[in-house]
């Protein structure tokens, strides 16, 4: 059976996860423009990132302008990852 996700592709997970320490981090811009977001993670569709995050409640959109929620910095404050 070919291996489902290649060692060249990125994992989705890895990917969302990256997006809300990206948007937590205290050395980054606290507003991000999606197109940044795709340039920042390499990745050809932020949207597939962001939209997922938007609709658990990590991360906010206003138009094409992305920032993250109170609840974002909870769970990187839960999960221990530093910022």
């Amino acid at each position: 059976m070919p291996d489902e996700n290649p060692t060249d592709a990125p994992d989705f997970d890895v990917l969302e996860r990256e997006t809300v320490y990206l948007m937590t981090s205290s050395d980054q811009p606290p507003v991000w423009k999606l197109a940044d977001i795709g340039r920042e993670l390499e990745t050809h569709d932020p949207e597939s990132l962001v939209r997922p995050l938007v609709a658990a409640g990590l991360l906010y959109r206003q138009g094409d302008l992305v920032f993250a929620s109170p609840a974002a910095f909870k769970w990187v404050q839960l999960t221990g990852h530093v910022i």
